[in-house]
């Protein structure tokens, strides 16, 4: 199906759900991936039509993980009416008020305190039977994003043997230390693009669909680490240690994982993860035309140099990367 069948099809369709011939859809937002959602007026009403054509994006676990989240008292958008088999959802308008806007030196204390309530109730409430586990082949799935698509493909560089073992060594390093935690729920993409302020059960929480069960510092490193907007170390590593107060408390976490060894899965998992981003911005430029990612590389490079070197067993990372970068600005694509 064309761009413009789909088009069409999907205002068909809104228009026979709502039983409104006149409605027109507008685009509420994009993600980084094929899903797409739109916004529209019912009665006076904002309503979204979710579109996730289901032989790119199916449909199915964004509503699994929603219902899992709504039955655990999250704020999730509603499912009014879905159409699995043509992708089509209509569902609830959560608002426009994103948290990376809206986040400043005054108001991240009050936005990030909602949200780590909220991932204290994933974390201790959600059901994660039957999602799949963030494991290490999937950990090693996607940390080999980085090499393909930063190295290879945005910098040109040609990976020695001799360079694949810093690289394998730091790699190694970050999943023995992933592969020791407690394991909860993981929404993946836990930060300010995904997050809304609302009135009602702050926050809104969106973008769910990729959830797994996986270590329990991954989306706290998501949260804090984001590749959007940073924050001052030392503001970082309170908001860290009182959630880690939190989940001892909740006896999600033993007694014996003191602050530093939180903060150094807080700091490993984040590598993890920013290392991936790394390679994702680079891939969704080149295989996906969304050159816009790029501009963000800048801030995560500088979390992966910052926090590798803060960590023996994986600053060579640091170093190797840093050499192969040089003076170049990574927010240039490279001409095909």
């Amino acid at each position: 199906m064309t761009a413009i069948d789909r088009s069409a099809a999907r205002l068909a369709w809104a228009r026979q759900v709502t039983g409104l011939s006149s409605l027109e859809l507008a685009p509420a937002s994009a993600d980084a991936s094929f899903r797409s959602y739109w916004r529209g007026y019912v009665d006076g009403q904002p309503v979204i039509v979710m579109d996730s054509p289901p032989e790119r994006e199916d449909p199915a676990p964004w509503i699994d993980i929603g219902r899992r989240l709504a039955d655990a008292g999250l704020h999730v958008p509603k499912v009014m009416i879905a159409d699995v088999p043509l992708g089509f959802l209509l569902i609830e308008d959560l608002g426009t008020r994103t948290y990376l806007p809206e986040l400043t030196d005054e108001t991240a204390d009050a936005l990030y305190g909602d949200a780590l309530d909220a991932l204290l109730r994933m974390q201790s409430r959600v059901d994660t039977a039957g999602l799949p586990a963030f494991d290490h082949a999937w950990q090693t799935m996607e940390l080999e994003i980085m090499p393909t698509w930063l190295l290879q493909k945005h910098l040109g560089v040609e990976v020695a043997c001799e360079e694949w073992d810093i690289i394998e060594n730091a790699f190694t390093a970050i999943m023995h230390t992933i592969a020791e935690q407690p394991r909860a729920f993981m929404h993946r993409d836990y930060h300010s693009r995904n997050l809304l302020v609302t009135t009602e059960r702050p926050p809104g929480i969106i973008d769910f669909q990729g959830a797994m069960s996986g270590p329990i510092t991954y989306d706290l490193a998501s949260l804090l680490r984001d590749a959007y907007i940073t924050w001052d170390e030392e503001r970082v590593r309170g908001w860290v240690e009182a959630y880690r107060l939190r989940l001892l408390d909740a006896r999600l976490l033993e007694e014996s994982v003191d602050a530093d060894r939180f903060r150094r899965w807080f700091d490993l998992t984040g590598l993890q993860r920013h290392i991936k981003i790394l390679g994702l911005f680079c891939r969704l430029c080149y295989r996906d035309g969304k050159p816009g990612y790029l501009a963000d590389l800048p801030r995560v490079l500088r979390y992966v140099l910052d926090t590798a070197r803060r960590h023996a067993d994986v600053a060579p990372l640091a170093d190797y990367l840093e050499a192969k970068i040089g003076n170049r600005d990574i927010r240039v694509a490279v001409q095909a």
